[in-house]
């Protein structure tokens, strides 16, 4: 069954009253009662959608665009295909933000349960389908339109929210919240956890910064364990996922929009920045993090404490501040060891420091 979404969507406005209310330049553009259906990224908008660009790094994926209206900077107003209408103005993706308001305003706030107390005081709406053999322990929430399957507990304290779906046989722990998320089967999320709250996005400015809606969701496959007081933030266009099998430790924060392959293993105090992919079997250590819009091939392993800033080939392993080869890393630490030592010392190190 389709899932119907977590967010209601505004409109249609045509492009002549978007580009009004966004501050982009009006006044050249050839159709002005075109209606603008939607908002999306470059890579999945179609004919009657409106993305945007405002970084170099992403004019091929322009030139591949199929959306209907573009906003983009003048500087790369030539580079839209056509077929494309650019709307120019300097500031393309604070225009993208206001646009997100203007189609989707529900998100400015997150939606958690979706309704009103109840009379009755219970914390279950009726309108929630829970599967025979579900658990429902005492002050759990399961909000408005919510789905929780067969053999799935819901422990005291926690929230399911708003059109979440919970598979069968998970496990939701005591305080945990899940909102703007689809949960797979036999998934164990633990105490605290925080599922499907807004990514960290804002268009940044002099006169102050505008929210930008985040209308995503969580998408967490099945088998998957989460540990306590882990936060995975839901995508802002585009879905946060995380694969499989894939096993993360406590106190781990994912970003808006980031890809986690199967059977990843992801230890403690890790962050993984928005818009990070990371292929399978991929292993990071406590502490260590991993920049946004960066690739982190199959099967790559982070050792701890180490900082990912450029793609990952796959199998890697990968080392130190900025990251880099392992070797290559621990060449470094050794010959920084050897500089620190007394002179009377400097004999001693052999092959073994490697």
């Amino acid at each position: 069954m389709k899932h119907s979404g977590f967010f209601e969507r505004q409109g249609p406005f045509t492009i002549a009253e978007l580009a009004g209310r966004i501050g982009a330049e009006a006044s050249a553009l050839e159709h002005p009662a075109a209606p603008v259906l939607d908002v999306r990224p470059l890579d999945m908008a179609g004919p009657g959608d409106l993305t945007f660009v405002d970084n170099r790094k992403y004019v091929d994926a322009l030139g591949r665009t199929r959306a209907g209206f573009c906003l983009v900077a003048p500087a790369l107003a030539a580079r839209v295909p056509s077929g494309t209408v650019p709307v120019v103005m300097r500031a393309p993706y604070h225009g993208f933000a206001l646009a997100l308001q203007a189609y989707y305003p529900d998100a400015m706030r997150p939606q958690t349960a979706g309704y009103a107390a109840r009379p009755d005081g219970a914390l279950v709406h009726p309108s929630a389908r829970i599967e025979d053999g579900a658990v429902v322990e005492p002050g759990a929430v399961v909000g408005r339109e919510a789905a929780v399957g067969s053999g799935a507990t819901i422990s005291a304290g926690a929230l399911v929210g708003y059109r979440v779906c919970i598979g069968r046989g998970s496990y939701v722990g005591p305080g945990a919240s899940v909102t703007h998320a689809l949960v797979g089967d036999r998934v164990i999320i633990h105490a605290g956890v925080r599922i499907g709250q807004d990514g960290f996005g804002f268009a940044l400015g002099p006169k102050g910064h505008i929210k930008v809606p985040q209308i995503g969701r969580v998408i967490i496959q099945d088998q998957v364990e989460i540990g306590a007081n882990t936060t995975i933030d839901r995508g802002s266009l585009k879905d946060t996922i995380i694969g499989e099998g894939s096993k993360i430790d406590n106190l781990v924060q994912i970003g808006h929009n980031v890809v986690l392959g199967r059977h990843c293993v992801i230890v403690a105090q890790v962050g993984i920045a928005g818009s990070a992919e990371l292929g399978d079997f991929v292993v990071m250590g406590g502490h260590s993090g991993v920049v946004g819009h960066v690739r982190v091939g199959a099967g790559a392993q982070i050792a701890g404490m180490a900082h990912v800033k450029n793609d990952v080939p796959p199998g890697a392993r990968m080392g130190g501040t900025p990251a880099r080869p392992f070797r290559e890393w621990a060449r470094e630490v050794a010959a920084v060891r050897r500089l620190a030592r007394p002179r009377s010392q400097h004999g001693s190190d052999d092959a073994s420091d490697c």
